[in-house]
């Protein structure tokens, strides 16, 4: 098991949803539609991934913004709920330092509207930041903090990367971080968006310049892995495929970095990765509460039977 000194660190803005499920289809403008059902939760993202990290039994520090408004005070009980004490990086600030979404879904995907003040990046946060960080087996990258990151990794920590969407997504672009990377998860969409391409293997093909070993998560079509030049997709266990995949990516990308760690073969991440992906999907809740390794090891001895 990972030695009781491990532990991992992240910094980046909490994300809570305002959650709208089964919707038929998205509402034009100038229309309404009622949902069947709403759900107040916190959202995927980084501070997700480590929630779930910890209940794999890994330490986590997290560092994030908390202001005085409402779901900043939301956000304060699900930390927590999951047993988790953020550092807060912006104790005095009067303004919403997280992000908020409006996460619609229906049949065929979701759709997601946001909004985030923020909150500034000092030298007394990077400063905060890299203190927090030291000595973290592996820190999971925010794109605000680059300057950290270099000299994290001079240290020897290793980073991961997370990048989510965004509109203006490129190689060049994210070219630092993703030199400074160690593992990049992207989904199929921004996998895609970022090495603007096609098809994920042709995505798999240009992020090799990066990464010796590949990831992309195909969503109901399990992930892509490439290695070595050599490509090969490993599918989701058929009865999963159509439920909802909200969260599976945090989840994926926890049990990822705890197999990491214990150091195992590429092909036994992955099914750790994909098991931890299955717990997460169709639960009600962004983050299975349930989360456990025993959750994933019954999960896997189901899988390879």
């Amino acid at each position: 098991m990972v030695g009781s000194k491990t532990f991992i660190s992240g910094a980046a803005n909490v994300n809570i949803d305002l959650f709208f499920s089964g919707l038929p289809r998205l509402p034009e403008e100038g229309q309404e539609l009622y949902s069947k059902g709403f759900s107040l939760q916190m959202g995927g993202g980084l501070p997700a991934t480590l929630i779930n990290l910890g209940r794999l039994g890994i330490p986590v520090r997290i560092q994030t913004g908390l202001g005085k408004d409402m779901f900043s005070r939301f956000a304060r009980d699900a930390f927590e709920s999951a047993g988790v004490t953020p550092f807060n990086l912006c104790p005095q600030t009067d303004a919403i330092p997280l992000n908020i979404s409006v996460a619609m879904l229906t049949p065929g995907d979701r759709t997601f509207c946001s909004y985030s003040d923020g909150f500034p990046v000092t030298d007394t946060v990077l400063e905060q930041v890299y203190a927090d960080s030291k000595g973290a087996s592996i820190c999971a990258m925010d794109l605000r903090f680059p300057e950290v990151y270099r000299q994290l990794h001079q240290e020897g920590t290793l980073l991961t990367l997370d990048t989510g969407w965004d509109d203006e997504m490129s190689i060049e672009k994210y070219r630092p971080m993703l030199e400074l990377a160690d593992f990049y998860t992207p989904n199929q969409k921004e996998a895609l968006k970022i090495t603007g391409t096609n098809t994920p293997e042709e995505a798999a093909r240009v992020l090799s310049e990066f990464f010796q070993k590949v990831v992309v998560k195909l969503d109901a079509s399990g992930c892509l892995i490439q290695e070595n030049g050599v490509q090969q997709v490993i599918p989701v266990i058929p009865e999963y495929v159509h439920q909802d995949s909200t969260g599976a990516g945090d989840a994926f990308t926890a049990a990822m970095i705890y197999a990491t760690l214990e150091q195992l073969p590429i092909e036994s991440v992955m099914d750790y990765a994909m098991a931890a992906g299955i717990a997460a999907i169709g639960h009600e809740r962004t983050i299975n509460p349930q989360m456990s390794i025993s959750l994933l090891e019954s999960i896997l001895k189901e899988y390879k039977q």
